[in-house]
């Protein structure tokens, strides 16, 4: 069997225009691939999430959209000055040795922007 190459997470939007806005100039994310109803973006080297317009309305409960890196400060100043509204700041959190803060996405997915404190965390992209 071979390896996977890459993973993608497709959400619903009913806001193509404003989900991409948000993830792409406000996030600073690069749009990989528009396929006309459906976008998908780039977080990270073989890492992708994808949002697909559709009638139907977002669900997001239970979802969080979990972002890693080691400049989790930096990214909420970056955020700040693009004008995009904090749901969390960052603060750590010792049950689960990491530093995290939360905004929402246009439809009300959460987005968590996270750094593992954790020794145990071996980072995957080394």
């Amino acid at each position: 069997m071979s390896a996977l190459d890459v993973q993608i997470v497709f959400l619903v939007t009913r806001d193509l225009e404003a989900t991409t806005r948000f993830y792409v100039d406000g996030l600073g994310l690069p749009l990989a691939l528009d396929q006309g109803t459906c976008r998908i973006i780039r977080v990270a080297p073989g890492a992708f999430i994808g949002f697909c317009r559709r009638d139907a309305t977002p669900n997001p409960d239970g979802v969080i959209v979990t972002l890693v890196t080691e400049d989790v400060d930096g990214w909420f100043d970056r955020l700040r000055t693009r004008g995009i509204a904090i749901e969390k700041a960052p603060a750590h959190h010792p049950a689960y040795r990491i530093c995290h803060g939360f905004l929402r996405d246009p439809n009300g997915y959460l987005v968590e922007i996270q750094r593992f404190d954790d020794p145990a965390w071996k980072n995957p992209s080394l």
